[in-house]
């Protein structure tokens, strides 16, 4: 599949917040030993190195995002002593700053594909 040219490599290029997110998911992986999967720990180092997304990254992170959107009810979501691990799962995935971003270029992608 070949990505959609209405997004410029800079518009795919993740944003320092969608990075730093990432880093701070990775850091947070690392101390409490929980959240997120092998294809979360990916996508971090993908947004951490400021990676271009392609159309299906897009694609699955919008995904990611609407179907984890309900792990910010569970407990100890953003408890800084003791992140839940849906918490440090979405920080993987570039956190809020993702989310927004995310969003911004799959409404560009259903704008542009119909």
């Amino acid at each position: 599949m070949i990505d959609h040219p209405a997004l410029s490599d800079d518009r795919r290029t993740p944003p320092k917040t969608v990075a730093e997110a990432a880093r701070r998911g990775l850091e947070l992986r690392e101390e409490h030993g929980r959240g997120g999967t092998d294809v979360g720990v990916r996508r971090a180092e993908q947004l951490m190195n400021r990676e271009t997304v392609s159309d299906r990254d897009i694609k699955s992170m919008y995904s990611y995002f609407a179907r984890h959107a309900v792990d910010k009810l569970g407990r100890h979501w953003s408890d800084p002593a003791k992140p839940s691990a849906g918490y440090i799962a979405w920080q993987l995935w570039g956190g809020d700053a993702g989310r927004d971003w995310i969003n911004d270029l799959r409404a560009v992608l259903r704008e542009v594909q119909g």
